[in-house]
């Protein structure tokens, strides 16, 4: 993750945190990392990219949330440490096709 940013959005609920997915992929040049659920209904979205896009896509992703749900917590991480990969959720495996 060297000279990129790291960006988190955190929801009460999956609705909320797919709405706000879409608007973070859609408004800015990030790549979504993964996601996890935190429990209580809580789940969390993690993007990477540059940190002006992490940062634009993490406030359009958190207003867009918040229309439909509850937005617990957003957070952008600068030029995050290379030992932070080993935190990352490990990537769900997509459902077997028919």
């Amino acid at each position: 993750m060297t000279s990129e940013a790291l960006g988190l959005l955190e929801c009460k609920g999956m609705t909320a945190l797919i709405e706000g997915t879409d608007a973070m992929l859609k408004t800015a040049n990030v790549t979504m990392v993964g996601w996890d659920k935190c429990g209580s209904g809580m789940v969390t979205v993690f993007v990477k990219g540059d940190v002006a896009a992490v940062k634009a896509a993490v406030d359009a992703g958190a207003e867009a949330a918040g229309r439909v749900g509850t937005v617990v917590s957003v957070h952008v991480i600068a030029r995050p440490h290379d030992e932070l990969v080993g935190m990352m959720p490990k990537p769900k495996n997509a459902p077997a096709k028919k």
